[in-house]
């Protein structure tokens, strides 16, 4: 468990195809600026974060490299080609960040309205935990489902929706990786045995997955 703020890298994943949006949309000109620019950004303005690896499609390496070039940052970014699963992805990119990075942030980079403040609470949550993750006390009342037959009534006061970023000890998190299969890092955390806490996320923190999410980051972004 880590005991103050050490070396922290941030890995943001890019490589998503847009299979439900229609095209990659973490490429795709949100006002001024493609997509991924905005997650960037926030990442560069936090302090905290001493190194950058962002984990693309082979073929976009060169294109994000220019664009990068024009932000004229001293920051350390790296961009490197992912694998075939998100998990391969972040860990290609944790094997990336430098081995004195004791702390790596996973962030998702169609969340574009992250902020500095909301990545380094997750960073202060690691204080006495082996990860932790932004997440949303969930306001609607949660039922699971079989069938489309309701089951149960689940205790909405317990329930919270998981967001990124997640900021965890590296060492456990890539030990984590290697001995669980999942989706979200948090899990495989947890599957391993590991503590993860939660800090509260934004509602303007969302993913960009449909159509729908962009016509509203396209309200956000033209006011």
């Amino acid at each position: 468990m880590v005991k103050s703020i050490l070396n922290v890298g941030a890995v943001l994943p890019a490589a998503g195809i847009g299979a439900r949006f229609g095209e990659r949309k973490q490429f795709k000109r949100l006002g001024s600026k493609p997509l991924f620019l905005y997650a960037l950004n926030a990442f560069l303005k936090c302090k905290e974060i001493a190194e950058i690896v962002i984990v693309t499609n082979e073929d976009e390496i060169e294109y994000i490299y220019q664009e990068i070039e024009a932000l004229n940052t001293k920051k350390s970014i790296k961009v490197i080609a992912g694998g075939p699963r998100r998990q391969d992805s972040v860990m290609n990119g944790c094997t990336t960040l430098s081995s004195s990075m004791e702390l790596v942030t996973i962030h998702d980079i169609v969340r574009p309205f992250v902020t500095k403040d909301l990545i380094l609470s997750t960073i202060l949550g690691c204080k006495n935990n082996d990860g932790c993750i932004a997440a949303l006390l969930s306001n609607d009342t949660v039922k699971e489902v079989k069938n489309f037959n309701i089951v149960r009534t689940i205790d909405r006061n317990k329930i919270w929706l998981a967001q990124t970023p997640q900021t965890f000890n590296k060492k456990v998190l890539i030990e984590a990786m290697n001995n669980n299969d999942a989706t979200d890092e948090s899990s495989m955390i947890e599957a391993a045995g590991g503590v993860v806490s939660v800090t509260e996320g934004s509602v303007l923190n969302f993913k960009i997955t449909t159509i729908d999410d962009w016509k509203l980051a396209e309200k956000v972004v033209y006011g």
